[in-house]
């Protein structure tokens, strides 16, 4: 199975109109995977190809439109170039090396403002050679010919060295929770939503990181919880549930045993969790006519009794006694009207990555609107959150100081 582009980093190629972006990605990745034209604005939209890039592995390479576009549709396409930088973990700024202005000025400025590592590539270097006098400084600078191939192993070690170190030595999802030789019992639901035949994404991916910190995963559905635990000589170190099962797992797991749910683990992993719980206790604000932003990060039919566009409000609803007004957006969609709302409720984040996610956080901050995810949301309108953050001794300092701060992110040892 391919690795999942959630936890590739993502690699977003820069720049206006013809200054060789696709003829870069061709060139770096050693394939015609971008198409490549002399007339202006072939690349219409962002396009992400997922590649094997030695000795990174797995990562996503995205194609933008240039920045430079005109008219009408062209102002869409550059205000879509430019939302990619919520998710970009590296930018490369892609320059004819006869033109260096005020539009490469700007475009580095944005990208310095979200923080991102950026490489500068002067390309076309066959038709100029030589240094441009005003090049950029304070970043890496490498003069490249996508046409002959000069400078692109020169580029692909810059790509290398500004590849943040998260991806180099990932985070775990569970393994720092547990010791070597633990068991850990999964709950697995099969109802509609289950997709047939396989195991949702965050289930397959605690599954993996627990077998790489060598612990065993023992996986059941909600109606074996008992039976399970009754069979096994010694409790399990940890209990993991889907998010929706939460009462019933709560209910036959002995108090003693840490108890969590997929959804919470992957906000620590790929968001803050510090800042979802500090979100999570906007609930107890909402009152009728309040409006809430659910946001799923995939696309997936809702069928039936779908978590975020009927349990979720419908556990809300009764936890508030008010009657509430949700939005649902899903995919890239996240609006700018953030300030309309009274609450965010994120999902598990299982198919994006963390940059993105912290865009998402620092956007709500920055419109001074709480936000949270789906299991922490869950867990609050049940009235088990002390129990499913029973993991996360740092956090759960939080809710006990009802500190408005950011903390540790949650991170804390058996």
């Amino acid at each position: 199975m391919k690795t999942q582009r959630g936890i590739r980093p993502h690699i977003a190629i820069f720049g206006r109109r013809n200054a060789g972006k696709s003829s870069l990605l061709n060139a770096i990745t050693r394939q015609d995977v971008a198409i490549v034209s002399e007339v202006a604005g072939t690349t219409t939209d962002p396009v992400e190809k997922l590649m094997e890039f030695l000795p990174l592995g797995p990562v996503v390479f995205i194609d933008t439109a240039g920045v430079d576009d005109e008219g009408a549709l062209g102002i869409a396409r550059v205000k879509r170039t430019f939302k990619v930088l919520e998710k970009t973990d590296v930018a490369i700024l892609v320059a004819d090396v006869r033109c260096w202005d005020k539009t490469e000025d700007e475009l580095l400025g944005a990208i310095r403002k979200h923080d991102i590592p950026v490489i500068v590539v002067m390309n076309k270097a066959d038709v100029a050679p030589g240094r441009l006098s005003n090049e950029p400084a304070g970043v890496p600078v490498v003069y490249v010919s996508a046409l002959t191939g000069e400078g692109v192993d020169r580029l692909r070690e810059a790509i290398i060295e500004a590849v943040p170190e998260s991806f180099i030595s990932a985070p775990a999802i569970v393994g720092d929770l547990i010791d070597p030789g633990d068991a850990v019992l999964l709950v697995v639901p099969i109802d509609m939503e289950a997709p047939k035949g396989r195991l949702i994404l965050p289930q397959v991916q605690v599954i993996r990181d627990l077998l790489d910190s060598d612990a065993c995963a023992i996986v059941v559905k909600e109606r074996e919880i008992r039976s399970m635990l009754a069979r096994l000589k010694e409790p399990p170190s940890l209990v993991v549930t889907d998010s929706q099962a939460f009462l019933k797992v709560a209910a036959d797991v002995p108090e003693n045993i840490r108890l969590t749910s997929f959804s919470i683990l992957f906000a620590r992993q790929k968001g803050d969790l510090s800042a979802f719980v500090q979100g999570s206790a906007a609930i107890d604000t909402l009152k009728s006519g309040s409006r809430v932003l659910v946001a799923e990060a995939c696309t997936h039919h809702p069928i039936g009794d779908d978590i975020g566009r009927t349990k979720i409000p419908r556990w809300l609803a009764q936890y508030t006694g008010t009657r509430l007004s949700f939005d649902t957006v899903a995919g890239n969609d996240f609006p700018d009207n953030l300030s309309d709302y009274d609450l965010v409720i994120h999902c598990g984040s299982c198919t994006i990555n963390r940059r993105l996610v912290l865009s998402r956080i620092m956007k709500c901050r920055a419109a001074g609107v709480p936000i949270t995810n789906y299991g922490l949301a869950i867990a609050k309108s049940l009235g088990i959150l002390d129990r499913a953050l029973s993991p996360f001794p740092g956090v759960c300092d939080i809710l006990k100081n009802k500190d408005t701060r950011c903390c540790n992110n949650g991170i804390a040892g058996k």
